[in-house]
């Protein structure tokens, strides 16, 4: 790719990317997804497990790897989608609930996406805080989501080289993190910390799942952009593999840093267990590795909502223009957020982790059933596009009532500060709603489709019974 190709405005949008578009192998996918999770908020949610849960390090590191593992698979056959199909994934759930019933999935993703990006914008602010003590943290997040800005601006292109980026420089620095830690007797004194308890376990391992999910709403939009020779095989083991090892390596990381500075902001107290120049080289990386990242967060999160505003705009075509619109507005929306925060950010975004995961998982499992065991990847691309939702319709009622059952399925087995389910009270606390709305949704949707197809469009009239147009 040349400088002249990587710095020109991106012209796709939402429609399906031409074969002669197509570019990149699966090991560009592995750069993307190791150099998204380089930031901050990766090492903040990791130490979650001891400074919250007080976990030991190799409880909580089993916790981190099992949940990570699970929620990658679904992730990553997602993302496998990509290359069949060509479209953004969220707009892809109109094969499945509709053109309008995916609208309500789609705003959920967008919720989520402007979450995560005013989280990485905080959580930047802190490290650079750390660093410079007078610095004031809302210029901080001001001149990040700037940065972000700029970088979605010009599309796809930048974004994926600027996130792989990352992954070299952050990489480098986790890893001298790591090793000194273990030269300084850190990590020797933490393996004596913590101890095993089901609550904090279950607790981590599902926000491990929960981590690896809320990728599964955009990794399409990236492996779209694949030849399709590159298949389904590349697509899911790049992502499945570039997002779980960095996931797990700095949450570990997190896990070391809660377990050693407890009552201490994580990020400070990384610095503070560095010392000197190597603390104060790692978080201004930390920092430029947020803005990285948070522009995967908005360049999908914009993609929604031309998906969104399509939905109700029959026969428009969002175009460059558009997307730069969008993506204006969301930094905007994501940044004032940001400089609204309350002061008690971990509580909030664990919370808001659990919401999303409740909410994410009766999605994934009616996608994933439809894609792979119903209609085995054959879709009708030219239909998500049309008047009426073409053969998949305006409403599939069948798959949304699957959705609602499996998110109210999940209500007993809820366990977090702000509400706890009567199973999960008579579990000890132990939360597996996330494991229960899974099963619920995908054997109830494998059901639905055998004995009310209709209720979900599975008989395509023979005008339009044809192939995915990627």
């Amino acid at each position: 790719m040349t400088r002249a190709q990587l710095f020109t405005l991106e012209q796709q949008t939402i429609e399906p990317i031409p074969l002669d578009a197509r570019y990149g192998k699966a090991r560009g996918l592995f750069a993307i997804w190791f150099g998204m999770n380089m930031t901050p908020l990766t090492v903040v949610t990791g130490a979650t497990a001891s400074a919250v849960f007080g976990l030991s390090l190799w409880w909580s590191l089993l916790a981190i790897v099992v949940g990570n593992a699970i929620g990658g698979v679904g992730m990553a056959l997602h993302a496998a989608q990509g290359p069949k199909l060509a479209v953004p994934q969220m707009l892809q759930a109109r094969g499945q609930f509709g053109s309008y019933g995916a609208s309500i999935v789609v705003l959920i993703a967008i919720i989520m996406f402007v979450g995560y990006f005013s989280s990485n914008l905080l959580v930047a602010s802190k490290s650079v805080v750390a660093v410079f003590p007078s610095a004031n943290s809302a210029a901080v997040i001001v001149i990040c989501s700037i940065l972000s800005l700029a970088i979605t601006a010009y599309g796809y292109a930048l974004v994926r080289v600027t996130t792989a980026i990352s992954t070299y420089i952050v990489g480098a620095l986790v890893l001298l993190s790591f090793a000194t830690l273990a030269v300084k007797g850190t990590i020797g004194h933490v393996l004596g910390l913590g101890r095993f308890h089901a609550v904090g376990f279950f607790a981590m391992l599902a926000i491990g799942v929960v981590w690896q999910l809320t990728y599964a709403p955009y990794v399409s939009d990236y492996s779209r952009y694949m030849p399709q020779e590159t298949g389904a095989r590349g697509s899911f083991w790049g992502s499945y593999l570039g997002c779980v090892l960095s996931t797990v390596l700095l949450m570990t990381l997190g896990v070391i840093v809660g377990s050693a500075v407890t009552g201490t902001d994580t990020m400070p107290g990384l610095r503070g267990l560095l010392g000197g120049a190597l603390g104060f080289v790692v978080l201004i990386g930390f920092a430029f590795s947020a803005a990285a990242g948070n522009s995967v967060n908005a360049y999908c999160s914009s993609l929604c909502v031309l998906t969104l505003i399509e939905t109700f705009a029959q026969g428009w075509r969002p175009a460059l223009r558009a997307r730069l619109a969008t993506t204006l507005v969301l930094h905007l929306a994501g940044a004032l957020i940001a400089l609204a925060a309350a002061s008690s950010f971990a509580t909030s975004y664990f919370n808001f982790l659990n919401v999303v995961l409740y909410l994410l998982i009766p999605w994934s499992a009616v996608n994933l059933v439809d894609y792979y065991l119903i209609r085995h990847a054959d879709y009708a691309v030219d239909d998500f596009f049309a008047a009426g939702g073409g053969r998949y319709g305006r409403w599939n009622t069948g798959a949304l009532a699957v959705f609602v059952l499996g998110v109210v399925a999940q209500i007993p087995f809820i366990s977090t500060t702000f509400y706890t389910g009567p199973i999960a009270t008579a579990l000890g606390g132990v939360d597996i709603a996330w494991l229960i709305g899974l099963v619920v949704s995908g054997l109830c949707y494998i059901v639905v489709a055998r004995v009310a197809p209709r209720s979900i469009r599975l008989e395509a009239p023979a005008a339009v019974n044809h192939k995915a147009a990627a």
